[in-house]
Order: C-alpha cells, then sequence, then structure tokens
C-alpha cells in the first residue's frame, strides 16, 4: 500500500512561522483551546450518560458528536502543539502520517452524517411530535449511530490508499502543522489531476449528501414553527433547534472553505487559517453553542453541581 516513496520514509512538518516568542504564544492559546474542547465534550458524555432526563435521541447523538469532536482535535492538535515547543522541523513517520490522515478523514465524515441525522432528528420532534418516540426508537437511534461510524471509515479507506500511493520525489518537507492531504499532492511527481478531481467530488458527495438533508429537515422545521399561531411557541419550538442549527452555520462553512476545492493544492497560509477554523476554533465553541443555549442541559448541570458542592460540604 505505501509503496513507491522516496528513501526517507518520513515526513517533516514545517509547522508556524515565526520566532520561538510567536510559538509560545502560539502554544498558550492553542493549548488553551484544545483543553477547553476536550473537557466541555467530556462533561457533556458524562451528563448525558449519567443523567436520566438526557435519556432521548437528541442528546445521545450530542454525545456521540462529543466523541467524535474530541477525537478529531486529538489526531492532530497534541502533535501542533509539540511541534510549536520543538526548534525547527517535526519529523513524522510515513506511517504515522497515513494514519493521522486516515482518522482526521474518517472522524470528519462521520462527524458530518451525524449532523445530519441530528438534523432529521429535529424535523421528526418538531414537525411530527405524536410519533416521535416511535420513529426515532432507542433501535432506531443505535443504529444510525453506527452507520454513521461505520460510514465514515469505510468511505475514507480509498482516498488515503490513493494519497499514499503516490510517488513523493520532490520533497519530505510539508508546509503544515499535520498531514495535510494537499501538502502530500505538492510533493508527488505523479500526475494526480485524475486523483484530485475524485477525491473533490468524494468531498463533495460527503459535504453535500449530508447538508442537503439538513436544509431539507430545517425547511420544514421552519414552515411548522411558522404555523404556530403564538411568539412564545414559536420561540419555544425554534429553541430546540437552535444549537444544532448554529453548529451546522458553523462547521459547513468552515468545511467548505477547506475540503471543497478542486485543486487540493491549495496556498500553505491559506490551508492553516482553515485548518486552525476546523481543528481548534469550531471544537472549542461547539460545548458552549450545545450548553449554554440548551435550557435542559443548563438546568440537569445546575443540579450536577449542586450535588458535588453538597458531596464535598458533608
Amino acid at each position: 500500500m505505501l509503496k513507491n516513496y522516496s528513501r526517507t520514509m518520513e515526513f517533516y512538518l514545517l509547522g508556524f512561522p515565526g520566532s520561538k516568542e510567536l510559538h509560545n504564544i502560539l502554544f498558550a492559546t492553542f493549548f488553551f483551546f484544545y483543553l477547553v474542547t476536550v473537557m466541555g465534550n467530556i462533561l457533556i458524555i458524562v451528563i448525558v450518560c449519567v443523567d436520566k432526563r438526557l435519556q432521548t435521541p437528541m442528546y445521545f447523538f450530542l454525545g456521540h458528536l462529543s466523541v467524535l469532536e474530541m477525537l478529531t482535535t486529538t489526531v492532530t492538535v497534541p502533535l501542533m502543539l509539540w511541534g510549536l515547543l520543538l526548534p525547527g522541523m517535526q519529523a513524522i513517520s510515513l506511517t504515522a502520517c497515513c494514519v493521522q490522515l486516515y482518522l482526521y478523514l474518517s472522524l470528519g465524515t462521520s462527524e458530518f452524517i451525524l449532523l445530519a441525522v441530528m438534523a432529521v432528528d429535529r424535523h421528526v420532534a418538531v414537525c411530527n411530535p405524536l410519533r416521535y418516540t416511535i420513529i426515532m426508537n432507542s433501535h432506531t437511534c443505535l443504529w444510525v449511530v453506527i452507520v454513521s461510524w461505520v460510514f465514515g471509515f469505510l468511505f475514507e479507506i480509498w482516498p488515503v490508499y490513493a494519497t499514499f500511493h503516490l510517488t513523493f520525489c520532490k520533497s519530505n518537507v510539508l508546509d503544515h502543522f499535520y498531514c495535510d492531504r494537499g501538502q502530500l499532492f505538492k510533493l508527488s511527481c505523479d500526475d494526480s489531476l485524475f486523483t484530485e478531481f475524485i477525491l473533490f467530488l468524494m468531498a463533495v458527495f460527503v459535504l453535500f449528501g449530508s447538508l442537503i438533508p439538513t436544509i431539507v429537515s430545517y425547511t420544514y422545521i421552519i414552515s411548522t414553527i411558522l404555523k404556530i399561531p403564538s411568539g412564545s411557541g414559536q420561540w419555544k419550538a425554534f429553541s430546540t433547534c437552535a444549537s444544532h442549527f448554529t453548529c451546522v452555520v458553523i462547521g459547513y462553512s468552515s468545511c467548505l472553505f477547506l475540503y471543497v476545492k478542486p485543486k487540493q493544492t491549495q496556498a500553505a497560509e491559506y490551508n492553516r487559517v482553515a485548518s486552525l477554523m476546523v481543528l481548534v476554533i469550531t471544537p472549542c465553541l461547539n460545548p458552549f453553542i450545545f450548553t449554554l443555549r440548551n435550557d435542559k442541559f443548563r438546568e440537569v448541570f445546575r443540579d450536577a453541581m449542586k450535588s458535588c458542592y453538597r458531596l464535598l460540604k458533608a
């Protein structure tokens, strides 16, 4: 699988340009974002698993989304942080580069599928509330989550295989902080135009294939909400979807800039900024979006804090 590579069998990550002082500032900033991301998502997972009031399809999906967010950042961000502490370039083996790219793409694909599933869940809850528990039963929820995970990991096998089947002979220096596919194509001596086009179509399929059911679901949701006579009723109905809708807008807009482009070999500075949005900024915002804008979760969190306080006081 990993044949046709040049002699060294490793890459060097260029990381971020700038002085040691700048690297220290970037390290402190990104480490803070990463810590907030991990702690926020762990908090969501624990509360969803422990509290019976959150044993519903919406929070079941949210728990899995938090796992995906945490794993996606953990695949890339710690390596980036370690690179900021090291002088010069950071070495990464060909196998490690392959595994990192595969996990990153697979987890990201699964996350998009799960976001589409969550949109359909909100559509059923708002537009067909009387049959919600029948349609979104535990068996259905479990299977759609399994399909989301399995599809993501199966779908990305060929793209990663095609990427590392190329002949890398121009250099072994990647102008990025992780094994970015666009930068790998820059190092290839092969004519990769057809491969890049196929990968572009696959990216379009994943992004728009999950975005279309999301758009359709929210079209029906908005149509149903507008038929509610009272303003308070409209707000109550939309508040159940507001967190997911915000997450969808931020997540898809940043990923569209990063992945859906016919030419994979985009400017390194553009890729770095877009990657930071996807890997650092967005995952840090999502725990706040899903908790601070959710009355039920805030209530459960307050009760949990009160229980902890009573235990510590006793």
